[in-house]
Order: C-alpha cells, then sequence, then structure tokens
C-alpha cells in the first residue's frame, strides 16, 4: 500500500530550499494550465482523449531525452490530463553535475562519492575560487561571494547571485520545464489556439524504491480518478 497517494495526490511546496536541481536524480513533476483550462483534451469512460495541444505536449515531452542528450534525460510514467500532466522525470549523471560539491554533503552526491581532485570546476565552469581548510581549491559561480559550513567543517559556493535562490537557471530540471513549456506555447500561437500555462510547476524529489513505484502508480490512475 502507498500511504501517501491513496488519497488524491496533493502538493505542497514548488522548490526545495538548498536543493540542485541540476543533480542527478528522480523528479516527479506537475504542471498546470493557466486557471485550470481544459487545453489538453477530455476525459470519456475513465480513457485521456487528447485535443490537438495535447497530441503537440505529448509529442515533445517524449522527445525531450533526444533534445537534451548532454544531460541524461529519461522520460517514465507520464500522464497528460486535461488541464495539467504530471511525469516522472530521471536526471542522470553528465558533465553538468559529475564533478559538483552537492548542498551541504560533504563529498557526496545520491549517495556516491565525488572525485577527489585538488581543483574543482562546477557547472563545468571555473570562475573564482576558494580554499577550503583542507587546502582544496573549488569554484565560486555567478556574481555570489556566499559560503556555507558543512558538517565536515568545509566551505562549499553558494551557486548564482543574491537574487537566485536555486541556482543557476540552466541544464538543470527548472530548464527542462521551461523548454517544454515554451514550445508548447509558441505551438498554440502559430495555430492560434487560446493557450497559458500557470506561470509555476510544482515538483517532488524522489527519494526511494517505494516511493517511484507509488507515484508511478498514481499516474497511471489518474484518468480513473479524474473529476470535473
Amino acid at each position: 500500500m502507498c500511504p501517501l497517494f491513496k488519497n488524491k495526490y496533493r502538493i505542497g511546496s514548488t522548490r526545495l530550499a538548498g536543493y540542485d536541481y541540476s543533480s542527478a536524480g528522480r523528479y516527479f513533476i506537475t504542471i498546470c494550465t493557466k486557471n485550470k483550462i481544459q487545453y489538453f483534451g477530455s476525459i470519456e469512460h475513465s480513457k485521456m482523449i487528447l485535443s490537438d495541444l495535447g497530441m503537440y505536449l505529448r509529442n515533445e515531452l517524449i522527445k525531450t531525452p533526444e533534445i537534451r542528450k548532454d544531460m541524461a534525460i529519461e522520460i517514465d510514467e507520464y500522464v497528460i490530463m486535461p488541464d495539467h500532466f504530471h511525469a516522472i522525470i530521471f536526471i542522470g549523471r553528465n558533465r553538468y553535475n559529475t564533478f559538483k560539491i552537492p548542498y551541504d554533503r560533504g563529498n557526496t552526491m545520491h549517495g556516491v562519492s565525488t572525485p577527489m581532485a585538488r581543483n574543482i570546476t562546477m557547472h563545468g565552469v571555473s570562475t573564482k575560487t576558494k580554499t577550503t581548510p583542507l587546502g582544496r581549491r573549488i569554484a565560486m559561480h555567478g556574481d555570489s561571494t556566499k559560503t556555507k559550513t558543512t558538517p565536515l567543517g568545509r566551505r562549499i559556493a553558494m551557486h548564482g547571485d543574491s537574487s537566485n535562490k536555486f541556482g543557476p537557471q540552466s541544464k538543470n530540471l527548472s530548464s527542462i520545464i521551461r523548454g517544454i513549456k515554451s514550445v508548447v506555447t509558441t505551438y498554440s500561437k502559430k495555430t492560434n489556439q487560446d493557450f497559458a500555462w500557470q506561470p509555476n510547476y510544482h515538483d517532488r524529489i524522489i527519494r526511494s524504491n517505494f516511493e517511484l513505484q507509488c507515484i508511478r502508480k498514481y499516474i497511471r490512475m489518474n484518468p480513473e480518478k479524474w473529476t470535473n
């Protein structure tokens, strides 16, 4: 039994403060249309019947791993509903996250140790560096010079400028979502279809195989549980 999903899934905050969303991991995302308008089709006899816009969204979602090969993306279970869609997105180890020092986790990322190189470049771009207490030098990115002390006494860079709490907005989960939303919006304009997205989106970091199976089941059952 999956107690988290025994009732309709309710999503809390849209971002986990301090988490680096370019990290290798599994993410459950939900994106809604503006004002919950049913642009993507309708449910008939517990089956989703996609509209033209819904079919375009499905095709773009499926094409995402091919478009972003450098991020090692996989699209797992997904469902397009009349006014929103759910998807599980895997971001694999890639050249943008392999050598990154995770937020407040010492030398590990998702349980995998990072190489103990003396000079580490985060996001593949070296800018300013800072010496840690162990004599290692790490990259400082963007306009921010803030650092954070880890439990092991190491100091690591806080990413981006002071106005961006969630790290560089490229090669991460946000950039994937922006790309999908952008192409669907562009298509709607080219085909003269009234359409708009809700400005934000919701995500959940999937932390276990049990949780993954629960979310997959929830996604598959969405059309059956649909109520207008």
